[in-house]
């Protein structure tokens, strides 16, 4: 018989999302257990891309001014779109570049500094989401408030839905770390590092050149069901680049823009990669993770207090308002990007127009949402913008039945 372990959280993952809701709740006082298979320091699959949202985030959730990781600041950005060059822009908003497995680590320090009390290294089983419980080893975790912030495969939302994800909505990304040595972009002290986003290197997806600290992460994903040789596409994103094929290439699932319309159930929370919430264009989840963790640990600190925990998921979900938005008008966007008959307009909009490129890379540096990007485009392009969102289900690859 497991020994019984009472809290007032359970936090199931501890990668972004998850710690930042650990913090935020240990922070307010909640006693809680933050848990995960792995061991920290641990390898992630990410493009790491630690946006200026991303850290306006990190400091909301965190109360610090920057994690306590290496990190390279990139303040030029390249895009291509479909083979074609759109342009580079230099003296943008500083778009921070992270190795996760570093970055993972600090947040997870951060976290359990603040209070949070650690269980890694044992895989959670037995995920009782009606009490709710988990089992690690021989011990039986319950609390009054689960979060599930445990990615894309996450055994929080199985045990909720009976699936983590809808095939038809996920996506899919492969990834190569490339050292200096065999990094043709790699940074060096006479050159500014220049991060590269081409739009179309994959089907409905796009591929990316991230300079790091210790190298370059090169990498593509796009919609899965759209992609049946992820591979190939990564070999012909690799040689485009100049970069060597002969390199570890490792694959992983990606919620591309497909947030669950109920992230949870009672007093069971999904945050981060868990619940959907990624950006459906950059593909871009840190950010989001945080505003997540941070935002369910508010909800479930809120309810706790109140004596009222089964309003947690009501809590959460008022709080998640603004990035349902976001995420809705970019997924308003995304077919002018992708979709073949449309997107020359797009990039010829994007090339022209410079308040249009400003707003994106503002965007990215938290400074405004995608609502603004896509009041611009509805004066800008009427019949491309009508097009795009009257599209039939058939056609539009981002649509499926809504995840439960």
């Amino acid at each position: 018989m497991p020994s019984p372990r009472r809290f007032d959280l359970i936090v199931v993952g501890a990668g972004p999302a998850g710690s930042a809701a650990a913090a935020t709740a240990a922070r307010a006082g909640l006693s809680v257990a933050l848990v995960d298979k792995c061991d920290f320091p641990r390898h992630k699959l990410c493009g790491g891309g630690f946006t200026g949202r991303a850290m306006k985030a990190f400091r909301a959730a965190f109360a610090q001014d920057a994690p306590e990781a290496p990190y390279l600041t990139a303040t030029s950005v390249s895009f291509g779109a479909f083979g074609r060059e759109i342009g580079r822009y230099d003296d943008v908003p500083p778009i921070h570049m992270a190795m996760r497995q570093t970055l993972d680590a600090a947040l997870f320090k951060a976290a359990t500094d603040a209070g949070a009390a650690p269980f890694t290294g044992t895989a959670p089983r037995d995920i009782d989401v009606s009490e709710p419980a988990l089992t690690l080893g021989d011990l039986r975790l319950s609390a009054t408030v689960m979060i599930g912030a445990d990615g894309v495969s996450s055994g929080v939302a199985r045990a909720l839905y009976g699936r983590p994800f809808h095939p038809k909505q996920i996506g899919f990304a492969l990834e190569a770390e490339f050292p200096p040595s065999t990094a043709p972009d790699a940074p060096t002290e006479a050159s500014d590092p220049v991060v590269r986003i081409d739009f179309g290197a994959a089907d409905w997806g796009y591929g990316w050149v991230f300079p790091k600290t210790c190298g370059t992460t090169v990498g593509v994903g796009g919609v899965h069901t759209r992609n049946p040789d992820m591979k190939a596409q990564m070999t012909r994103y690799l040689d485009g680049s100049g970069h060597p094929r002969d390199v570890r290439i490792k694959g992983q699932y990606l919620p591309f823009g497909a947030p669950r319309r109920v992230p949870g159930r009672n007093r069971v929370l999904l945050a981060g990669d868990a619940a959907g919430l990624v950006d459906p264009i950059t593909g871009e989840g840190i950010a989001y993770a945080l505003i997540s963790g941070r935002i369910a640990a508010e909800a479930a600190t809120a309810a706790l207090r109140a004596g009222a925990p089964d309003t947690a998921l009501a809590r959460y979900r008022k709080g998640l308002r603004p990035t349902y938005r976001a995420i809705g008008h970019a997924r308003l966007i995304r077919p002018l990007l992708f979709q073949p008959r449309l997107r020359d307009g797009f990039i010829a909009s994007f090339q022209r127009s410079e308040t249009l490129k400003h707003d994106y890379l503002r965007m990215l540096a938290g400074e405004t949402e995608y609502a603004d990007i896509s009041r611009k485009l509805v004066a800008r392009l009427p019949r491309h913008f009508w097009r795009a969102i009257t599209l039939s289900r058939s056609e539009r690859p981002d649509i499926a039945p809504p995840l439960p």
